[in-house]
Parts: C-alpha cells; structure tokens; sequence
C-alpha cells in the first residue's frame, strides 16, 4: 500500500521508528558542551527540530551540528539570568509549538558549607532551579493545552545523596525532583510527562576537577561496578527514551545513569 506522496506504508513506518521524533520541537537547555551537546545531537539525529538555549557556546555548536546537516539553532541566553529566561520562555510559549523540554543546564560550586558564599549559592539555585522552573512553566503550560508534552530534567545522584561541599548543587538537585513529580501529579491526565534523569560520574567540564586527581579519580572507578566514568552519550540516550514513544506511560520517575554506583 502507498501513501499520497508514493512512499510504502511500511517504508514510512520504518522511518518513524528510525527518527521517532520527526515533526517534533525540541528544546534543549546549556547544549553548548558535555550532556546537553550530547542531547542535542541525538534528539536531532531522531528526527526532531532542536533548540539550545545557552551562551555563546550554545551558538557555536548549534551552527556545528548545522553543518553535519542536523536542524538545530540556537538562543543565546545567560541562565543565571532569571527574567531573561522566563522571557525567553515566555515567547517560545507564544510563538512556537515546543513538544519537548529538556532542562539540562546546571553549575557546581564547591565550598564547605560553613564558609559557602552567598552569593555563589544564589547564582547555583539561578541556574540550577529558578531558570528551570521559569522555561517549565510557560512551555509545560503550552503543552498542557496542546494535549502533548514531554520534560525532562538533569538531576544528580546528589538528588538522593548529600555530597560534600556542594550544599547549594545537592539542594537544587532535589527540589528539581520534588518539582518533577509535582507536575507529573498535575499534567499527566493532558498527555505531558515529566520527568528527571540523575546521571552518575560523567565525564565532562563539571567533573574535570575530579577525573585530574589521581587519587580520587582511582577510587570513584573503583567504586562504580560498569568500571568506567560514563559518557554524555550514555545520559543523551536516556533522554531520548523519555521524550520518545516508547516511554508514554512513564511519567514522575528519576532515571538513574550511574554505571551501577546506587547499587553497590
């Protein structure tokens, strides 16, 4: 049997589970590097029409991924800026049909708690949790009323441990699981699933701190049972699930990418 344009009902079907987000909106937050390039390229590479939401870094790998013949482009946008994000939130919200939110941005900063800066614990909670909440809303609120949506946010493990001299990173790292079930509760019955993925020791700009210590490298290896840092491809395939058909029934979860380190 053929379709209108000559193309065989099974060759169209083939397509679509090659490329399960064709004809999708996509929207990725910090896609300059790491994780959210990683969930850049596949949610592209699956079909869907993608936006990075970043810095000038965000720009440059968005006319990167262009030139490798993917539709993706970019919004350059300081996070640790709330009302710049909300606004760019806001006029996506009006002016586009996003079907896909991927809220991956996120920093670290490292200081015991007894001496932890103010300031630098305003900006973690900035990026990390204000911004995330004002794209969410306005995009979570469009898909509401479209009857279609998926979110999903970049927790941590320190979403269910509490770290050492990261108490502002661990603090947003479990409210945006709390904030994450919430609105599973909410927007559930409008066909919007929301939810989070908590990747394990990755190997990207956040942890190079970590992997440049011999010592301490050695005992996190040593420690996660697939005997290796993941890749930001491991977290980008985990996304791609979650935003994909095969995960509409699952909705308020935290998917954990860790190589097995939870359960040892």
């Amino acid at each position: 049997m053929k379709s209108e344009n000559g193309d065989t009902v099974e060759h169209k079907d083939r397509i679509a589970r090659m490329r399960p987000l064709t004809d999708r909106h996509a929207v990725v937050t910090g896609g300059g590097s790491g994780i959210g390039l990683a969930c850049v390229r596949r949610l592209a590479e699956d079909g869907a029409r993608t936006t990075i939401i970043g810095r000038r870094s965000a720009l440059d790998a968005a006319a990167s991924l262009r030139a490798a013949g993917l539709d993706v482009d970019a919004i350059e946008c300081d996070l640790a800026d709330v009302e710049a994000a909300r606004q760019v939130g806001d006029r996506l919200a009006a002016e586009e049909k996003v079907d896909v939110l991927v809220n991956n941005a996120g920093i670290i900063y490292r200081e015991p708690a007894e001496t932890h800066d103010p300031r630098e614990w305003e900006r973690v909670l900035d990026v990390n949790l204000r911004s995330v909440w004002a794209l969410t809303q306005p995009l979570g609120a469009a898909m509401v009323a479209r009857g279609f949506g998926r979110i999903v946010t970049i927790a941590s493990l320190l979403s269910f441990q509490g770290g050492i001299n990261v108490v502002s990173y661990a603090t947003t790292k479990h409210a945006v699981v709390g904030m994450t079930k919430t609105l599973a509760n909410e927007w559930a019955p409008h066909g919007v699933t929301v939810n989070c993925i908590a990747p394990g020791y990755i190997a990207t700009n956040n942890t190079t701190a970590l992997r440049d210590d011999e010592a301490r490298e050695a005992e996190i290896r040593s420690r996660i049972p697939a005997a290796r840092w993941g890749d930001p491809e491991d977290v980008a395939g985990a996304a791609a699930f979650l935003v994909g058909p095969d995960a509409a029934y699952v909705n308020g979860h935290t998917l954990v990418v860790d190589g097995g380190w939870l359960a040892r």
